[in-house]
Formats: C-alpha cells, sequence, structure tokens
C-alpha cells in the first residue's frame, strides 16, 4: 500500500507505550510523527530533542492548534481518553485513542457522533486485532479447521508494583479490567459475537479498582467464553479458542513477540507458522489509508461501542453480584 503523502501525527503526552507507537511509525512510509505535546515545556522539548520530533508544544491545546498536525495518537490515562480525543475532534484531528477508549457506552457514542459531524476517523488501538497471527485465527475459526466454535478462554495478567500508577488509580479510571482485561474481552467478542449475559467477580486493590478480575460471558448459540484478568501479579498471557472438532491456542495472543498458532485435535498438534509483525505500525498504516481515502478503519464505532457496552456490563455485574443481560440480547 502506497499513498502520495504521510499522514502526519501529533502525540499527546509523553507516556512510555509512545516508544511502541513511534517506531511502528518510523517503520512505515503511510505516516510520521511531527509533533508532541506534554503539560510541561521542558519536559515536551526533551521528549522532542531526544526523539527527533520536529515540534513540541508545552500544552495539549497547542499541539491540537498546530495546523502541522493530521492526526492525534491519545495515550493518556484512561479517564482523559474521551475528553482529549473529543477536543482533538472539534480541532478537526482525526484519532488514535489508546484502549481502552472508555467504560461508558454512551461517551463512546458521544465521540463517535462528533467525529462523523466533523467528517474525521477515531479508532480505538487495539494494536493485537492488525497482526497477522489475529487475522490467521479469525480465519481457521471461519474456515471450520476447529468445527462449530465452543469456548473462548484468554487471559492477561501483569505485575505493576508502584501504587501510584494511574492503572491503580479509580480517578484515572483504572483497574485490571480496564488495562489488560479489555484484551480477551475484544478476543471473544471478535470470535463469538456480542455477548448476550455476563458475570464477573472482582478483587479489589489500589484505590478501589479491580487488581483481579474474573468474567463468564455466555454468547449466541451457545458458545460461552472467559477471561480473567489482573494488575499485581505474574505476567499470563494465552488464549485458547475450542470447537466440536479441535482446540487452537495462542500462547502470545496480544504482544505475539512469537507469534504461532497450535491447532490441537485429540493428542496431535499442528504448529501453524505466522508471519512476525510490527502491529503499532499496521494499525497506523491502517488509519493512515482509511484518512486517505483507501479504506477504512478496521476498529471504528461499532468495535468501539460494543466493547464499551461489554466492559460496563462486567464492572454492573461485578459490583452487584448479578450476571447482567447486555441491551438487545
Amino acid at each position: 500500500m502506497s499513498i502520495a503523502v504521510p499522514v502526519r501525527f501529533g502525540i499527546l503526552s509523553t507516556a512510555r507505550i509512545n516508544a511502541k507507537l513511534i517506531a511502528g511509525v518510523r517503520a512505515s512510509a503511510l505516516a510520521e510523527i511531527v509533533a508532541v505535546a506534554s503539560r510541561s515545556p521542558s519536559r515536551a522539548r526533551a521528549y522532542a530533542r531526544a526523539r527527533d520530533i520536529e515540534h513540541a508544544h508545552g500544552s495539549y491545546d497547542a499541539l491540537l492548534a498546530d495546523d502541522d498536525v493530521e492526526a492525534v495518537y491519545v495515550s493518556l490515562p484512561n479517564r482523559g481518553h474521551v475528553e482529549w480525543s473529543m477536543r482533538a475532534v472539534a480541532a478537526g484531528k482525526h484519532v488514535l485513542v489508546e484502549k481502552p477508549l472508555t467504560r461508558r457506552p454512551h461517551e463512546a457514542e458521544r465521540l463517535f457522533d462528533a467525529a462523523d459531524a466533523a467528517g474525521v476517523h477515531v479508532m480505538e488501538a487495539f494494536m493485537y486485532r492488525h497482526h497477522p497471527q489475529t487475522l490467521r485465527l479469525c480465519e481457521l475459526v471461519a474456515d471450520g479447521a476447529i468445527g462449530r466454535l465452543q469456548l473462548v478462554r484468554g487471559c492477561f495478567t501483569i505485575g505493576v508494583d508502584d501504587q501510584a500508577d494511574p492503572r491503580w488509580l479509580a480517578s484515572e479510571d483504572g483497574g485490571a479490567l480496564m488495562d489488560v482485561g479489555v484484551y480477551p474481552l475484544s478476543a471473544a467478542r471478535m470470535l463469538a459475537g456480542e455477548p448476550e449475559r455476563v458475570y464477573a467477580e472482582r478483587v479489589e486493590g489500589g484505590s478501589g479498582v479491580d487488581a483481579r478480575l474474573v468474567a463468564v460471558l455466555r454468547h449466541a448459540d451457545g458458545v460461552i467464553s472467559h477471561l480473567d484478568c489482573g494488575l499485581g501479579d505474574a505476567l499470563r498471557h494465552r488464549l485458547e479458542v475450542a470447537g466440536n472438532d479441535g482446540t487452537l491456542v495462542l500462547a502470545d495472543p496480544w504482544i505475539a513477540d512469537e507469534p504461532a498458532i497450535e491447532l490441537w485435535r485429540g493428542s496431535a498438534c499442528e504448529h501453524i507458522g505466522c508471519e512476525r509483525a510490527d502491529a503499532y505500525r499496521l494499525e497506523v498504516e491502517n488509519l493512515a489509508a482509511a484518512i486517505r481515502g483507501q479504506g477504512a478503519p478496521l476498529l471504528a464505532r461499532a468495535d468501539a461501542v460494543s466493547q464499551a457496552r461489554a466492559v460496563a456490563a462486567l464492572y454492573e455485574s461485578a459490583e452487584t453480584g448479578r450476571p447482567v443481560r447486555l441491551d438487545g440480547a
């Protein structure tokens, strides 16, 4: 794929996750990083100088007023995702917003309404969805490699020791589900469709966020999915997709540093190779192509709003101790 003029991105914040996106952009001919913003002018200048970024802005509003910026990457703590995406849209910028967009479906709807009115694209940054490993998994399930889909089981746990980290703060919409649990939730929805009913249990930590959360989701046609996530645990990441004829296993489903799929039928295992790829580059190229009128974002309104609805239902279940049916189920 090629476009005549690379899409010019600005970055809101100097978060650590930026490093992966910057590397992905610099591996692509479809986009470039031209600006970064921080609430501290000196931090913005130092960050830009160290990474050879042309413009450094001492406020987020200043970056949004920069006419050289076409699209904005919002990598702020969770609570700022919708607010600053809305401000970017109001400034006429396209938006790539780090996951999770929000735990409040009405906020997602409002953001996409504003984007439609402004004629700009907004995409939630689930980079794993763009990786060839994920695309191959979906092909295998759709082609009947495991027969009729019955179960999706995913986990993602990490160790975050600093209790001042925004992921431990309720005021920043932190929590295990919001940080890492959204990955297996996204995969369950991708493979089994939107859940009809969910049930979740949580263990609290930090300032009252979910330190651990385990959930069961019921989808159409009797498909069940199970996810667990944690912030204060050893690293675990795995995805199993079971059908009546076999099981697909991904040992590295979300980061995909070592992409590979195992297809199990009884005690026999077939190893299915997957190409290595920079998922951050692929997600940026997907949005850049859409901005240049050469396609559509992989993850737009329908997926982002449905993801937010599922997250909201899981939190409602965890707080009330009861299963929750989703609207329309």
